[in-house]
């Protein structure tokens, strides 16, 4: 096996995958994607519309099958023994896949059934998910009664009913407020945090930055970069020191404290008192500047040292913002149980 997937023990690994490729048609979907999640970490697969980020969770959670390359998930084949990752893992897609005429426990209940659970063991399941998702005093009400980021959770909900070891999360949280938005992101840490192995696609890249251990980037069907977040703001640079002055007539005398510190064009305006001076070296670099405008007798009023977002480093790399929905069919995405998919 070549790739990321070779470099780390398979027995390690909740998800892996070594020269995916499929084609709709002309389409290029994917195109040699290599991929490898220790177990117990979240992946943050990033791309812009149409870049395969879908059709790559379709392909690990057997709703397809790949034209090429081979793909293991907790441990199991996914074109050898599909029905064995579907008994492993958890599916939440872009639209909640719930039954909006049953209750959230019906829902949950049906889900264990699916399961083969067997009777006993879904109803209990489904009472614990209630509860642990703050769905208690909602459990017998219809699921179309539910607000957006109720159904979200119900739909999380029913991804864990089996305590699967992988998780797959295509843009759990599209749609939701940012009150909504922010439990979601409490409930997913705290699945981690019990060792779950999860690949989350999202197109908000701030819940990458947060959420992900390591992250992807994927366009055009290939993987373009990856590393942790911080990693790959290093990789396009672009630290700045920042500062707003007292009196708008000492900017010239900032810019002149900081001219041998700056490592490109510095940036300043009297009117706003600011001045911007891009750097290197982090943290250092800022309390050389602090030294210097000391030195110099500059009174501020404000100074921060500032790295690229992951939304600038997004826009670097593949030279558009991130959008949504990346499937050339939109059909198909749902929920996978060890009975089949729906």
């Amino acid at each position: 096996m070549s790739g990321p997937a070779a470099s780390v023990r398979a027995v390690d690994l909740g998800i892996e995958a070594s020269g995916l490729t499929k084609r709709y048609k002309d389409v290029v979907a994917l195109d040699g994607v290599d991929l490898a999640v220790p177990r117990g970490t979240v992946l943050g697969l990033l791309g812009p519309n149409g870049a395969g980020k879908t059709t790559t969770v379709r392909v690990l959670t057997t709703l397809l099958q790949p034209d090429g390359g081979s793909a293991r998930v907790a441990g199991v084949d996914v074109v050898g023994d599909p029905a064995g990752v579907r008994s492993r893992i958890g599916l939440s897609g872009q639209y909640a896949a719930v039954d909006e005429y049953l209750t959230g426990y019906e829902n949950l209940e049906m889900v264990g059934r699916l399961y083969h659970l067997g009777r006993r063991r879904s109803r209990d399941r489904a009472r614990e998910l209630l509860d642990q998702f703050g769905l208690g005093d909602a459990a017998n009400r219809p699921a179309k009664t539910y607000s957006g980021g109720m159904r979200r959770r119900l739909d999380l909900a029913g991804a864990l009913v089996a305590d699967p070891e992988v998780i797959f999360l295509d843009e759990p949280t599209t749609g939701l407020d940012p009150r909504a938005r922010l439990d979601m992101w409490e409930v997913i840490a705290s699945l981690v945090a019990g060792g779950t192995t999860l690949l989350l696609t999202t197109q908000y890249l701030e819940e990458a930055d947060r959420l992900a251990d390591e992250i992807v980037v994927i366009d055009h069907g290939r993987v373009i970069a990856q590393g942790t977040s911080s990693q790959l703001k290093s990789q396009i640079g672009g630290e700045r020191v920042e500062l707003t002055v007292r009196d708008g007539a000492q900017v010239e005398q900032a810019v002149a404290a900081l001219a041998d510190l700056a490592t490109g064009e510095t940036g300043s305006d009297v009117a706003s008192r600011s001045v911007v001076v891009p750097v290197t070296g982090g943290a250092p670099a800022l309390a050389e500047a602090l030294r210097r405008l000391a030195e110099a007798g500059v009174d501020l009023e404000d100074v921060g040292l500032r790295r690229p977002t992951l939304d600038e480093v997004f826009l670097t790399l593949t030279g558009h913002a991130s959008t949504g929905d990346d499937r050339p069919d939109r059909g198909g995405q749902g929920r996978t149980t060890a009975g089949g998919d729906r």
